[in-house]
């Protein structure tokens, strides 16, 4: 085959074959012809982008050797030469538009060569057209340029789905904003109803100046201020605090002819703090009362309640730049600097106190150290009916340094999850336990708790077990814990401390005279969050049970509202928990781990006799009857073993029977 023929066939369009530098041989279109460097310049497309390249002529022709030898076989006789082409083309064009005038910005002859151009296609395209049926199934894919509507060249193809996208995202964009735009326009609607309540209130809010009150049980509320998410959401504040007891949650509503309205509910605490109160200011009235009882004696328990996201691990914790926390600014630092303040007076110091901390979690019911690995505990009691958690490992300190340290390396161990509202949430009860002991026996000890985020039972409802079981756990502990407080301030007979392992480790915390109780309640500020916000609320006004007079609101109203919320409210109402869903699931899930501790600890002691065997079998001369008598008792427990294990697969299918119907009665 003539190479220049060849050559002089190419036209820009036509769809070519190309080798890359990896070896790989694909197709691309020609864009233009260089005879002087004897290349031609390609382009394809490539993972939604336009590259190119310059092919020489010899690798073009080797490649496309089937191509060229195709396009050379036809009959050339029917090719006409360019001149006699043009001249028939004009004639054609001549008769088919005398008629009508030539434009006068053109001339007559390149408006009628423009015309028979675009008019009759070139002979070069008559081949193809007409021959196309008999191309070889090699060549059924090339694309000659100006084709046929019949078959759009990748490119095309690319652009017009772009172009597709482009067109539906901005309608969805569009769609988003007035969305937006609406839901801006409502929550505008609420800001000023809010406002102008606000402007009829008078405002006398807690000062640090203000004297502290002893309380048995001290029940305060914090506020925290919107974080940057929902100020880049444009949620409103809901939360008012007008003086240090009073406390009103604007509840954004809706009647049924679409008329909106606030519904201010009312609640009174021992102590407001508004979302300007800093950690200090909330230690100064909360647990720094409790600091002194201990070292009179008391058993002092502060808790830090709310839902996740609402700045219970900021306030007992410390302040947090970025992810470090700054354990310097916490209520945990803040109670042990006051203790080694006391210790240092006279008053005391002869006493020969000396302090101790520890610092464990319950996570799913169990206790782990965190100043140990996270070493698995074990809660018992012993012959006098005190709990005892077996291992736990207890630090002198000798400053409130040393507590910092602690707290340092008990929080970077802590169990956290990522849950509806805080991608970091904390899904274990964190306790800090400053213990003065006199002369090795226990004088006073001051227990400060973090709880584990409460959860809405729509939101424990989750397709992921673990998520599911841990919801529930930290429910049904703060359930037995506020039966506990209560039991506490009504100086009830029986304490139900055996109702979750969270109320088991501190229950001399609940028994006996010198026991002292404060709760913070966090709550978030923002209009998202109203429903959680009012749980919290309610929650912890059970806890206090606050007569009609000094709550301030109406108590028939509260009981309605609370059984309107009742099955989206959280483990903690009582309509809920008593429900028979969920009664049933806490049992099954109770079953289920107690079988399992049951099954590890039976497994653990087979495993440890067995070692105990080999260690005897490994001896120069051993007592085979005594052998083979341990091995016959590692035998019959492991048949028990064996029961238990399907007890606990029987417990499983249970707690998974339970599961299901507690996710149907959601829907």
């Amino acid at each position: 085959m003539n190479s220049s023929t060849a050559i002089n066939s190419l036209t820009t369009g036509l769809s070519i074959k190309i080798s890359r530098s990896n070896g790989r041989v694909h197709s691309a279109n020609i864009t233009g012809i260089n005879h002087q460097k004897g290349v031609v310049m390609v382009e394809w497309v490539e993972n939604a982008a336009t590259k190119g390249k310059e092919v020489d002529f010899g690798e073009l022709i080797r490649l496309n050797a089937d191509l060229f030898e195709y396009m050379n076989s036809l009959d050339q006789t029917e090719v006409l030469p360019l001149k006699e082409n043009v001249d028939i083309q004009k004639k054609n064009s001549r008769q088919t538009i005398s008629r009508i005038p030539a434009p006068p910005a053109f001339s007559q002859r390149s408006y009628s060569l423009r015309r028979s151009v675009q008019t009759k296609p070139t002979a070069l395209q008559q081949v193809c057209e007409t021959e196309e049926e008999s191309l070889p199934p090699a060549l059924a894919k090339v694309s000659f340029p100006n084709g046929s509507a019949r078959r759009k060249s990748t490119v095309v193809q690319q652009m017009e789905k772009m172009k597709s996208k482009r067109e539906t995202d901005k309608a969805k964009n569009t769609e988003m904003r007035a969305k937006r735009a609406k839901e801006c326009d409502v929550k505008w609607e609420f800001q000023k109803m809010i406002e102008d309540f606000r402007d009829s209130l008078e405002y006398t809010p807690l000062s640090f100046s203000d004297p502290s009150e002893d309380h048995r049980i001290c029940v305060c509320v914090r506020k925290r201020p919107l974080n940057k998410k929902e100020i880049a959401k444009k949620e409103i504040d809901v939360i008012t605090i007008p003086e240090k007891g009073l406390l009103l949650v604007h509840e954004p509503k809706q009647k049924v002819d679409l008329t909106k309205y606030l519904d201010n509910q009312t609640f009174r605490f021992d102590y407001s703090f508004d979302d300007s109160a800093t950690n200090e200011m909330v230690y100064r009235f909360t647990a720094r009362p409790l600091v002194q009882k201990i070292f009179e004696g008391s058993m002092a328990t502060c808790f830090a309640y709310g839902q996740t996201g609402s700045g219970k691990t900021h306030t007992m914790g410390g302040d947090f730049c970025g992810k470090s926390q700054n354990s310097s600014k916490g209520i945990y630092a803040f109670a042990a600097r006051d203790v080694f303040m006391l210790l240092s007076q006279p008053r005391y110091s002869i006493l020969g106190l000396e302090p101790y901390v520890s610092f464990f979690e319950i996570y799913n019911g169990k206790v782990f150290d965190l100043l140990n690995k996270k070493a698995k505990l074990r809660v018992l009691e012993d012959s006098k009916q005190q709990v005892q958690v077996v291992g736990l490992q207890e630090r002198q300190v000798a400053s409130a340094d040393d507590v910092i340290k602690v707290i340092d390396i008990g929080s970077a161990c802590r169990t956290s999850g990522q849950t509806f509202a805080n991608s970091s949430s904390s899904r274990s009860h964190a306790i800090l336990q400053i213990v003065l002991r006199r002369r090795g026996k226990l004088h006073g000890k001051f227990s400060l708790v973090d709880l584990a985020g409460n959860e809405r039972g729509a939101d424990v409802c989750s397709s992921d077990r673990q998520t599911l079981v841990e919801g529930a756990e930290i429910n049904r502990s703060l359930l037995a814990l506020k039966e506990c407080i209560r039991a506490l301030g009504q100086n009830q007979t029986h304490t139900p401390f055996r109702m979750s392992k969270l109320t088991q480790v501190l229950r001399d915390s609940f028994i006996g005279e010198n026991s002292r109780t404060c709760m913070i309640a966090m709550i978030s500020p923002g209009i998202n969050s109203c429903e959680y916000t009012l749980n919290t609320l309610r929650y912890a006004d059970r806890v206090k049970e606050l007569n009609e007079t000094s709550s301030g609101s109406n108590s028939d109203s509260s009981d309605k509202e609370d059984m309107e919320v009742g099955e989206e409210s959280t483990a903690m109402d009582e309509d809920t928990v008593l429900s028979n869903q969920m009664t049933s699931f806490y049992d099954a899930m109770s079953c289920v781990s107690e079988l399992e501790e049951k099954v590890v600890e039976e497994f653990h002691e087979m495993i440890q006799r067995g070692m105990q065997v080999l260690k005897m079998v490994e001896q120069p001369s051993y007592d085979l009857q005594s052998v083979v008598t341990r091995v016959k008792e590692v035998l019959m427990e492991a048949v028990a073993l064996q029961e238990n294990v399907k007890s606990l697969e029987s417990a499983i299918v249970a707690e998974e029977k339970a599961s299901s119907h507690l996710k149907n009665r959601r829907r």
